[in-house]
């Protein structure tokens, strides 16, 4: 059975009390009326098999209990078996007292989910899911892989709800819309992205999404005219040509970490006419940015200068210490850490405890970075 609706004001409100007494203050923050967690479980990383799928319905479980209430996944991640997980998970949440609507659940459509596992043929396994039902023809599949028209997303979109048991999404991005941009002119492009938010628009209003957005890797990092270059503010522009000023575009996602810190350090985005960075530009925007690969796979977790650990707060270890850079960051609402397993559960979310750095704190650290 479905569970129900998505994450409401009142619930994340009551899901942010649970923890009035444990959590920091700062941990939580209310964006478009909902109370999101500093800290959010990432689902990509790790074995397409059944040991992997357990670690991460106990770890995702695990980390709601701890004060996490993001999940963010994608129907090509583990081949929808991360997306599958999350639905185990939410069962065994609702048993423990925990209500759908504390949750905020983000996933992704655009690449092509293989189902389970690599499928032996790779043209039949597309001609026999995609192309002959008529979701999508070979000529909208960019690169063998990426297709964003609107029949697929929807196609995706409906495959997301039910490999989670769910009725409706919290957030649904277009996942790495740059990567048609090695294919497609910066007109078509755009065509293809209002397309994209029109069905996306009728989705939201038919119940299945409550807000949409972008998850890039290098849309929104690249210096303005590079390759897979995003403008933000245009995308914006075309959210409110068919959605009105109360359309759904409301988040993003991109890379933001010690060793990547683009989104604040380089001014590639318009708006109102200034050279502003992606994170002032979407603030300014009304758009709320989550941090993928906020550890950068673990690249970042380990072997940091003494003297920024002290800087960021001398934290047990350097992935509490790579974490809470990121949870700090002007605009940035959710760092997404991998979790797998209990004992990364249990280290990562021991950081909800602690308040983020202070604006000022945080600006001389980066200063002097």
């Amino acid at each position: 059975m479905p569970i129900n609706n998505c994450a409401t004001p009142e619930a994340t409100m009551r899901y942010r009390e649970r923890f009035n007494n444990t959590l920091a203050s700062g941990h939580f923050r209310r964006q478009h009326d909902l109370w999101l967690s500093s800290i959010g479980v990432g689902t990509y990383l790790g074995n397409a098999d059944d040991e992997t799928d357990r670690r991460y319905t106990s770890a995702i479980a695990r980390a709601v209990e701890l004060g996490a209430n993001v999940i963010d996944t994608a129907a090509n991640y583990r081949f929808q078996r991360s997306e599958r997980v999350i639905g185990k998970a939410l069962d065994q949440l609702t048993e423990q007292g925990f209500a759908r609507g504390e949750i905020v659940i983000c996933t992704k459509g655009g690449y092509l989910p293989f189902d389970g596992a690599p499928p032996r043929d790779l043209r039949s396994y597309v001609e026999e899911t995609f192309v002959k039902p008529g979701i999508a023809n070979f000529e909208d599949i960019v690169g063998g892989s990426h297709c964003m028209t609107p029949a697929y997303l929807q196609n995706q979109l409906e495959q997301s709800l039910r490999n989670m048991g769910l009725d409706c999404v919290d957030v649904y991005y277009i996942h790495n819309p740059e990567s048609q941009l090695g294919s497609v002119t910066e007109d078509e492009f755009y065509s293809r992205l209002r397309a994209a938010f029109t069905a996306l628009e009728q989705a939201r209003a038919g119940g299945q999404l409550k807000f949409y957005g972008a998850a890039t890797w290098n849309g929104f990092r690249v210096a303005l005219g590079g390759s897979g270059y995003h403008s933000l503010e245009q995308m914006i522009t075309l959210a409110r040509e068919v959605g009105g000023e109360a359309h759904g575009f409301r988040f993003i996602q991109l890379p933001f970490n010690l060793a990547m810190p683009e989104a604040l350090t380089l001014a590639n985005q318009s708006l109102n006419g200034q050279q502003v960075s992606t994170l002032e530009a979407a603030a300014g925007l009304g758009v709320t940015v989550m941090s993928s690969a906020s550890i950068f796979q673990g690249r970042v977790a380990r072997g940091l200068p003494e003297d920024l650990r002290e800087s960021l707060g001398s934290l047990p270890n350097d992935a509490q210490a790579a974490i809470q850079f990121v949870r700090s960051a002007p605009g940035v609402c959710t760092a997404l850490v991998g979790m797998s397993r209990l004992d990364h559960v249990e280290e990562n979310l021991e950081l909800a405890k602690t308040e983020p750095l202070p604006l000022e704190s945080f600006m001389q650290l980066f200063s002097a970075e």
